[in-house]
């Protein structure tokens, strides 16, 4: 068996990777390559890791039998130019990372301590001790948490806030969350949005993108939220509405934002802006680079997930986590 990995944040990981695969299994390299460089492996390959696979891999693809995904998205992938029977499979992993990420910047923009950093580089001390104008911050002990989608991410990071003392809603697509199993004061289906932006201080965006969400966060839901409520988007940029979340932050409609998921994504060589709109530019706001769940945690776990069903697939077992194809 001839297995191709394309994915960069698996190289970290290429010894936990090929130790846990039989001496027999061919394992090529080839991090970040793009479809024409990989073809004449990918004529061979059985396996192919990576995130990106469209037409022009396809086509090369020979004896393709699986696709891995490293991680949860599989929007990369070209299922309409797969030969019949190659399978797709994911792996997930990210939602204990991402939910300290959330967490951080619950208390970050809540607290007020981005703004108060940004100030004292200026030998300006922006606190009520100071400055009577300003309120002392609340905390996020007793902060009302909205999670728009309530999966993987949303259950982790729904247990840190519960650590702290907050009280929790969620609305999800099905509707089907029980809210007493887990903790939370209501849950239901997104026709609540407009109540769940309107009674939380603290929303979390991780739902998934469809053609039903897209957009479904805009003016209307943000000043729902209102001038002190703060935003955290880890599911995907478009879920909110470029334009009106940047008017939103710019005029005061909302407190603070941390987005980690953008509208625009650059090349391979890591350089190019998130936004046609100048984001940055806002001081209540932090930019990270879909981060979130990049840590050392989460690609091992990722490693041991993707081996074990190339493991599977050699020994002519049935895979986990394999994807439908739309």
């Amino acid at each position: 068996m001839k297995v191709l990995v394309n994915d960069v944040n698996l190289v970290p990981h290429r010894e936990r990777f090929e130790a846990g695969l039989a001496p027999s299994v061919e394992v090529v390299w080839r991090p970040g390559a793009g479809a024409r460089e990989l073809a004449d492996d990918l004529r061979d390959s059985e396996v192919f890791v990576g995130s990106r696979f469209g037409a022009e891999h396809a086509a090369a693809a020979e004896k393709l039998a699986l696709i891995h995904v490293a991680g949860a998205g599989t929007d990369k992938i070209d299922f309409a130019s797969l030969a019949p029977g190659v399978l797709v499979a994911n792996t997930f992993h990210h939602e204990a990372s991402i939910a300290e990420y959330v967490a951080a910047m619950a208390v970050l923009l809540r607290r007020d301590f981005l703004t108060q950093d940004r100030a004292l580089r200026d030998g300006r001390w922006a606190t009520s001790v100071y400055d009577r104008e300003i309120p002392q911050s609340p905390t996020v002990r007793g902060a009302r948490v909205g999670f728009v989608g309530f999966g993987h991410i949303g259950q982790q990071a729904w247990k840190l806030f519960q650590a702290f003392g907050s009280t929790g809603v969620a609305v999800t697509g099905s509707g089907r969350v029980d809210a007493g199993e887990y903790g939370l004061q209501w849950a239901a289906d997104t026709t609540s949005l407009d109540v769940l932006m309107r009674e939380s201080d603290i929303v979390v965006v991780s739902a998934p993108l469809t053609e039903d969400t897209t957009g479904m966060i805009g003016g209307a839901q943000l000043r729902a939220l209102g001038p002190r409520g703060v935003l955290i988007n880890v599911g995907r940029g478009p879920l909110v509405v470029e334009q009106d979340l940047f008017e939103a932050l710019r005029d005061g409609v909302i407190a603070a934002a941390a987005i980690d998921v953008w509208y625009s994504y650059p090349g391979l060589d890591g350089r190019g802006a998130p936004s046609t709109v100048p984001f940055a530019e806002l001081p209540n706001i932090v930019m990270t680079p879909h981060s979130s769940g990049v840590t050392r945690d989460t690609f091992q776990g990722r490693v041991d997930d993707v081996v074990a069903n190339i493991v599977r697939l050699d020994r002519g077992e049935p895979l986990r986590n394999v994807v439908n194809r739309p």
